[in-house]
């Protein structure tokens, strides 16, 4: 019997350049990171499991017990941190973080609140009436983490989100994420090719290359040759 907190077997997506074919476990509140090339295939995988990839398929895709695979995005319990951070620009801070909670139907009061009480975990005390064009790349990272974890998925899926960083910032942003992960005990998939991420935020390392997996370890046995 699997006891795996969350399971996707045979996940496959065929595109031009590549085929992918790979299947994860993990265990809850432990961090997944999936290392790899541009065009492995790698952000393939979380978009498979988040329901945002047409045309693709699975054997099993498994969140808690519950088949997933047969759910709307939004039905999934699954989040996701983007690259970009994707926040709506017209909107102050605190609606960003409250938006999902918003759409779930909680009040502007309300949701404004629970929103104030999660930036101030994420250091962001003072923030809720600022705007995204005003805030640093790690401001605006840290925010869009935030509004991904207000709503309590039961995985939280990251599609490279401290790339478009700077290394020193990388750095700390992603030892503090790895220390709200701790802290809050979320479960999560980080989509990488930055050694250093992959080593700081992860617990477990699944390699991929041309759409397969090629290694899979512990973060202290991962070295960069690996991803040759």
């Amino acid at each position: 019997m699997n006891n795996k907190y969350f399971t996707g077997k045979n996940l496959y997506k065929k595109w031009d350049s590549v085929t992918v074919d790979v299947s994860i476990e993990l265990e809850k509140s432990k961090m997944l990171a999936i290392a790899g090339k541009s065009g492995s295939g790698k952000s393939t995988v979380l978009r498979i499991i988040a329901g945002l990839t047409p045309q693709s398929s699975y054997e099993s895709l498994v969140l808690d017990g519950i088949n997933i695979g047969v759910l709307s995005p939004g039905e999934r319990g699954v989040g996701m941190v983007f690259q970009n951070h994707a926040l709506f620009p017209h909107m102050r801070v605190d609606d960003n973080v409250a938006y999902g909670l918003r759409s779930r139907g909680m009040s502007k009061k309300e949701g404004r609140s629970r929103a104030g009480e999660m930036l101030e975990r994420f250091g962001l005390s003072g923030f809720s009436h600022r705007y995204p064009a005003s805030l640093s790349g790690g401001e605006a990272q840290r925010v869009s983490l935030a509004r991904t974890l207000i709503i309590e998925p039961k995985l939280v899926l990251f599609d490279e989100p401290l790339s478009s960083l700077d290394a020193p910032l990388r750095r700390s942003l992603a030892l503090d994420i790895r220390q709200r992960q701790t802290e809050l005990g979320f479960t999560g998939i980080l989509v990488t090719h930055d050694i250093a991420e992959v080593k700081i935020m992860s617990d477990d390392v699944l390699v991929m290359k041309d759409g397969k997996q090629t290694w899979k370890g512990s973060p202290e046995d991962f070295t960069e040759s690996l991803l040759l």
